[in-house]
């Protein structure tokens, strides 16, 4: 599905370049939110708990110390069940992020559309594969839309959580 000839290149990537702008912070300001279950879970403050989480510098990383410390003896079934619901709800969400953090843009000469580059080596048995693309079409950008509207849900779900576990906030 294209975009609507009358947008211009100009309009089309400023368009991606904005919701790209509120993934990144639905994203950041709701990844943080692993802060207060890292404190919480390991029973320390939140000033501890946040260098834990700048020591560690990916998501994956901070997902598996929840994980981790959620699934450890003594966690009553139903914390641990709660934590692993939020944080897998994360990781199925980073790989939208992901795509359009790890990418240069460019346009498609033909259609007009916004086009993602991989910034990815695929190593093949014999060789390798550079820069996969993709064109950032209407149905993209739906998707795009999709996932911060996702992202907004499971922050206020998260925070919903830390409150009634009564994590350090």
């Amino acid at each position: 599905m294209n975009l609507p000839a009358t947008e211009d290149f100009e309009t089309r990537f400023d368009r991606l370049i904005l919701l790209v702008g509120k993934l990144n912070y639905m994203w950041t300001n709701t990844e943080s939110l692993l802060i207060h279950l890292i404190a919480g879970l390991s029973g320390t403050n939140k000033d501890v708990a946040v260098i834990i989480f700048l020591t560690l510098n990916t998501t994956r990383a901070r997902i598996d110390l929840v994980e981790r410390l959620a699934k450890m003896d003594g966690r009553p079934p139903d914390l641990r069940d709660a934590i692993l619901e939020h944080t897998q709800r994360l990781s199925k969400l980073s790989g939208i992020r992901n795509k359009y953090n790890h990418c240069i843009y460019s346009f498609d000469p033909d259609s007009g559309n916004p086009k993602t580059i991989l910034m990815r080596i695929s190593d093949r048995k014999t060789d390798i594969k550079l820069g996969r693309e993709d064109t950032v079409d209407a149905a993209a950008l739906t998707e795009i839309e999709s996932v911060v509207k996702k992202l907004s849900d499971a922050n206020r779900d998260i925070w919903q959580l830390i409150t009634r576990l009564g994590f350090p906030v």
